[in-house]
């Protein structure tokens, strides 16, 4: 009996007699699809991650069953049970042949054989030992599925089921850190949804977390806080595109409908709005008299003056859940303006999300929330075929440092002679416009120009610079192929990024910026991320690798085009390690410190603090800040820009920051080689001969290694001007390819030594097709094309000069070795 037959025939049968699939609420959800498996190119994808059996009950999971055939033994799925039941993050699981059920507490350890499988209540009963009312609502809500067309991953819905946990357990501030392209905003959708069916509220009394006493009488009022207006406007689409909310229920607050309207908007369930709104106000710069206490998470408060800002118009209890976007940056940190609105409406529930795990660069958003109540880094989201993999073309110039020399010309501004100007001081401190022009002639000879792709420039006159250089070396006609959407381009600048990220549009394809779209950016084609400034910060650097791992139908893999040498960022035990913990105040013991300090004193003349007194202009220039010393403008002499040199190395790297080989990497997309040759000799043997080399092409072609699969290798080890036979040779054996024009070159020393000068005139002819167009210039069929060609239709002529046909075909599969014999 075979698997399908002992399920369909013992196990259906024992589970519908526990009541799975009977009972209200109860379901069994067979060949539930946990991962999708890595992507592996074209269309493949390695093994991905199945359960035969999910059962669920109050739209909860709460077992995985792994099955084997009757004949197998009992325990022979325990691996798969246990694998399966940790990914999906559910206590029980069990393992079953259709004769007995092993069952498996991954909290207990306990496991064993079983008479029987537990009925839905009980298994719940067992995994949720105490009663709790807010959190059986909670499960009363099914997931919204936007009609079938969006479902719910695995990992999403653990990050929902946590933070639901917390907010039963108590929690008021509760941090999600999962990597870009994960899906943060749609979890943040299922939390709001859940507490907005279940009517969940912090006003309703006598209320109590645990157990909810007493019915809700109301819809929770729910914020959605980000930084930038592009995260604000794509969390309101994402939640709109459910259509699960009705359209009064959400609210866009926009600082110019406030001025209009007099007041903030309160009628409605879930705000969206940004901390630059929350920050402004009617104009009044007068310090209220009243404190608002500040809030840390062990328990310290400091006293805060408040401005009249519009989140004051609010009262502090007005929001019941606030989502905050991006929370590493701005809000919970420590230092940052915006940390008083989360101070102001203390008493919601906080949830932080965020891309970035804990370093020193963020560990103040881990002392105000927490640690994570769940994490999915990079490396999970790759491997589990949720994220696109990447590879990493490192560029090298000879004008990557400059040091002045009299010859070059200063256009403005000043130079200092001597000084060794570094990639932090170029388009900041100094500017050579013939070296960045070289590396967008770099990069654009190297991209596939039809494809979407983000240039990082280090400031927004650089990003200017940038797209007019691009525009000028295009290949396209179409004047927006490249535009720049930086802080100071506003709303034309938003409608690019608009049509950027719009799957239906190809214009514009290039989009140059400085630090606006380092995240937040749901563009799903992005191709090629080009960096041109200096990326020192890790949490920035995880950020802009994350514009590219979106997924995309036919995207197997994105490239980044590394000037600026980010990619040691890739060798550092941060890039997805386990987070170190840094030193501590030696006073207080905390990190970030906790002591305690005094506010600075306000400014005698305004009051404010820090000063707003407008400050004097500089004597010399009359501008406030000083713009005496400008940036150096610098022209190279005549003939230096002709001779700057570069280098490009292609390298490949895991997820998980360790370098990979080009086999490996090769592997990872198409899986590996078929063994037809057991050695470099082999191969070279079976290519040097026209008939044994058609017949690996075919051997490989029938294993998924089609010419289509060959060619996309060749190209992702920067082969295109070399032969076939080098993608397989540097794959299987990590030989340097060589191109079709050195192979020719060697060839043509042995063609002199071994054929006649006609033959020798007829082979050189038969090279320049070769280096021109590829091996398939040496197939056997191509014998006679080529003699047309050469003897214009008069193959008499050719068989004067050459031999008789058999000769001449001799001739042409014998002279072909010399191409690939291995170097003396």
């Amino acid at each position: 009996m075979n698997e399908a037959e002992t399920r369909a025939e013992h196990i259906d049968p024992a589970l519908k007699a526990a009541g799975w699939g009977v009972i209200e609420g109860s379901r069994i959800r067979r060949e539930y699809s946990i991962t999708l498996g890595r992507i592996e190119g074209h269309g493949k994808r390695g093994k991905a991650l199945t359960a035969d059996y999910v059962l669920e009950y109050r739209n909860t999971k709460l077992a995985v069953i792994e099955a084997k055939a009757w004949n197998k033994l009992l325990t022979e799925g325990v691996g798969q049970a246990k694998d399966y039941a940790g990914k999906l993050a559910v206590r029980f699981t069990y393992a079953t042949n259709g004769q007995g059920i092993y069952g498996i507490d991954m909290h207990t350890g306990v496991e064993g054989e079983l008479a029987q499988y537990p009925t839905p209540e009980e298994l719940w009963s067992r995994t949720f030992a105490v009663l709790n009312r807010v959190r059986d609502r909670f499960a009363a809500v099914p997931y919204p599925d936007k009609g079938g067309s969006w479902a719910i991953r695995f990992y999403q819905e653990i990050a929902v089921n946590r933070v639901l946990e917390a907010i039963t357990e108590g929690g008021d501030r509760i941090l999600l850190t999962l990597a870009t392209g994960t899906g943060k905003t749609s979890i943040a959708f299922q939390i709001a949804w859940k507490l907005f069916q279940t009517r969940w509220n912090l006003s309703d009394g006598p209320f109590d977390r645990l157990r909810m006493i007493g019915e809700p009488t109301r819809r929770p009022r729910i914020l959605f806080l980000a930084d930038r207006n592009t995260l604000a406007d794509q969390a309101y689409n994402d939640f709109s595109s459910f259509a699960a909310f009705s359209e009064d229920a959400l609210v866009r607050i926009d600082p110019a409908d406030i001025r209009k309207k007099g007041k903030v908007p309160k009628n409605g369930s879930i705000f969206f709005t940004i901390f630059q709104t929350f920050m402004s106000g009617p104009g009044s710069n007068t310090v209220r008299p009243e404190l608002v206490e500040g809030f840390h998470n062990n328990g310290l408060r400091q006293a805060q003056p408040e401005r009249s800002f519009y989140f004051g118009e609010y009262p502090p209890d007005f929001f019941d859940f606030i989502v905050i976007d991006e929370c590493h940056r701005g809000g919970a940190n420590d230092e940052g303006n915006w940390r008083g609105i989360l101070n102001h409406f203390t008493p919601a529930v906080q949830l932080g999300l965020t891309a970035t795990p804990k370093r020193k660069d963020n560990v103040d958003t881990y002392a105000y929330f927490g640690e994570p109540v769940f994490a999915y880094s990079l490396k999970g989201g790759i491997n589990d075929g949720f994220l696109t993999p990447f590879r990493v073309r490192q560029i090298s110039t000879t004008l990557d440092e400059y040091i002045y020399t009299a010859d070059d010309c200063v256009m403005e501004g000043e130079v200092e002679y001597g000084k060794l100007y570094k990639e932090a001081d170029f388009n900041k401190i100094i500017e050579i416009k013939e070296r960045e022009k070289k590396r967008v002639e770099i990069f654009m000879s190297q991209i596939d120009q039809r494809q979407k792709t983000l240039v990082f420039c280090a400031t927004q006159e650089h990003a200017l610079a940038m797209r007019d250089l691009i525009n000028q070396m295009t290949t396209s006609s179409n004047p927006n192929y490249c535009q720049r959407v930086t802080a100071n381009d506003g709303a034309l600048g938003e409608q690019y990024l608009r049509d950027f990220q719009d799957n239906e549009k190809t214009i514009p394809t290039i989009l140059t910026t400085s630090k606006k779209l380092s995240t937040g950016v749901d563009a799903r084609n992005i191709r090629n991320i080009v960096l041109m400034r200096p990326v020192t910060n890790m949490i920035e650097f995880k950020q802009i690798i994350g514009r590219g791992t979106r997924l995309y139908d036919g995207k197997d893999y994105f490239t980044i085009y590394d000037f600026v040498k980010a990619h040691h960022h890739f060798c550092d035990p941060e890039w997805d390690g386990e987070p170190v913990e840094p030193e501590t105040c030696p006073k207080c013991g905390g990190y970030p410190c906790l002591c305690e300090k005094p506010l600075p004193q306000p400014c005698l003349v305004c009051n404010q603090r820090p000063c707003e007194c407008e400050q004097e202009p500089c004597p010399k220039c009359g501008r406030h800040p000083c713009g005496c010393k400008k940036k150096a403008k610098v022209t190279l002499a005549d003939g230096k820009e002709r001779s700057i040199q570069y280098m490009t190395v292609t390298s490949f790297w895991h997820p998980d920051g360790t370098p990979m080989s080009a086999q490996q990497f090769m592997e990872s997309l198409f899986g590996k080689l078929p063994e037809f040759f057991k050695n470099e000799a082999e191969l070279r043997d079976l290519w040097s001969l026209p008939d044994t080399r058609a017949k690996l092409l075919f051997g490989l072609a029938e294993q998924g290694f089609g010419k289509e699969q060959l060619l996309e290798m060749q190209k992702i080890i920067d082969a295109e001007n070399s032969d076939l036979f080098d993608v397989l040779a540097h794959v299987a054996y990590a030989l340097p390819p060589l191109s079709r024009e050195q192979r020719a070159a060697r060839a043509k020393v042995e063609i002199h030594a071994h054929f006649n000068s006609k033959q020798q005139a007829f082979l050189d002819f038969v090279l320049a097709h070769y280096v021109k167009v590829g091996v398939e210039e040496l197939d056997r069929e191509k014998l006679t094309p080529l003699l047309r060609i050469k003897y214009h239709g008069a193959i008499a002529d050719a068989v004067a000069d050459l031999g008789r046909p058999e000769e001449i075909g001799k001739v042409f599969a014998g002279f072909q070795k010399y191409l690939y014999q291995h170097p003396k």
